[in-house]
């Protein structure tokens, strides 16, 4: 996924939390843009997401989030 496909707040972020389902994805390893940018969008709208400092998936991990691949 392009810097320019991602939501404003998160253009310089890799990581993107969804707090309803403890689940991360990596904006930078994107296997379906589509359906990516069908998740962002209903993500966005849910105010249920959130970044990691630092940006990594070691911290999305140790706040308990797992990666899902979309």
């Amino acid at each position: 996924m392009s810097a320019a496909s991602r939501p404003s707040a998160f253009a310089h972020h890799r990581f993107l939390g969804d707090k309803r389902t403890q689940q991360v994805y990596d904006l930078d390893e994107v296997l379906d843009e589509e359906a990516m940018a069908i998740l962002l969008d209903e993500l966005m709208a849910s105010d249920a997401y959130l970044c990691f400092g630092p940006d990594t998936l070691a911290e999305a991990r140790n706040r308990g989030y797992r990666l899902e691949q979309v």
